[in-house]
């Protein structure tokens, strides 16, 4: 009974998530066209800005599973 009251009471204090980075929810803006430059340096700041929101997005999974592995709710 003692567990089964451990338990209910451990389910309704619920789970206190840290908080998100603010880095992981930032959007990354595309390369700016400027009049006259050379596509291929449009294109290099475009790739720039892939590798950029990549990155992010793999450290945003990360900490999704480090949360994970804490908690325990991979399933």
């Amino acid at each position: 009974m003692n567990r089964a009251a451990t338990t209910k009471g451990q389910t309704q204090a619920g789970v206190l998530l840290p908080a998100l980075p603010d880095d992981l929810r930032r959007q990354e803006p595309h390369a700016p066209i400027v009049e006259g430059q050379p596509l291929i340096s449009i294109l290099t700041r475009e790739r720039q800005a892939l590798n950029r929101a990549n990155a992010r997005q793999g450290r945003t999974v990360q900490f999704y599973d480090d949360l994970a592995a804490r908690y325990g709710t991979r399933p």
